[in-house]
């Protein structure tokens, strides 16, 4: 008798264990599904940046991920990446989406889109010494833009700036913005291809010497992109920003980075 009680006991022992390693497992996984990892240039201000005070990446992109996060009970994943990597990483699975200032126009087909949510423009960014006051001044001049971005699709074959680009003497990209101004101050190139949320940051930062031209080079809107196929993640992110925009949240934090609330277009 003491032996079948020390049996049923054994097993009742066994069947808890493995239940309690069941849960845990399930525990485990459910923490690791809440994981919500953006990739994002970390050279992009206000968007996206190193904080040199906090050490911390900061901008608007980046505190509207965590404003979602901090909705769904996600933990947010700042992955700073390449942007001519971009797509690689997206579609190893390193990270979610694209969330950095990242433009519509033009890559459609090639990623599950969010609605737009910021109303964009193309400008080009000179010194003031430089003599050059309107597009067709840029004529035989060297012009900078970032590798793989939308200000350098515009200049190339089938770009809305196409022509004007052929009048260049040389389209010359850059890996991040912050090289392109170092590169524009040296006098390395002429003038400079940028959103112009950035590039009103960058004036601000740096201080006088730069103007931004009065025509524009084009308008467009940004997105997050989501690898094809994830309708269901970009539908989730779709509906949280709506929400976070009818709440004041987006309005606030363009604000907090200067960015001008009519370039909000959530809802639209």
């Amino acid at each position: 008798m003491k032996k079948l009680l020390a049996f049923v006991l054994s097993c009742a022992m066994i069947l808890s264990l493995t239940a309690c390693t069941a849960n845990e497992g399930t525990e485990s996984e459910s923490k690791q599904s809440k994981k919500f990892t953006v990739g994002f240039d970390a050279e992009y201000p206000p968007y996206g940046y190193l904080d040199e005070k906090s050490n911390e990446y900061v901008g608007f992109d980046l505190d509207l991920a965590q404003a979602v996060c901090d909705m769904e009970g996600w933990e947010l994943v700042k992955s700073p990446i390449s942007w001519d990597a971009k797509d690689m990483e997206l579609k190893s699975g390193s990270i979610d989406c694209i969330w950095s200032g990242f433009t519509i126009n033009g890559r459609e087909n090639d990623y599950e889109w969010s609605d737009p949510y910021i109303n964009n423009t193309q400008v080009v960014v000179v010194s003031e010494k430089s003599g050059i006051k309107k597009l067709s001044d840029l004529k035989d001049k060297v012009v900078g833009v970032q590798a793989a971005s939308a200000a350098e699709g515009l200049f190339k074959e089938e770009g809305a700036q196409e022509k004007l680009g052929k009048t260049f003497k040389k389209l010359s990209p850059f890996s991040d913005y912050n090289t392109a101004f170092t590169e524009l101050q040296a006098g390395s190139i002429d003038a400079l291809a940028i959103d112009v949320g950035v590039a009103k940051y960058q004036l601000e930062s740096r201080g006088k010497g730069y103007l931004i031209l009065e025509e524009n080079l084009n308008s467009e809107q940004y997105g997050i992109g989501f690898l094809k196929g994830n309708t269901e993640l970009r539908d989730k992110i779709n509906e949280d920003l709506k929400k976070l925009n009818d709440q004041g949240t987006v309005a606030e934090l363009a604000q907090k980075y200067s960015i001008d609330e009519n370039m909000i277009c959530i809802g639209e």
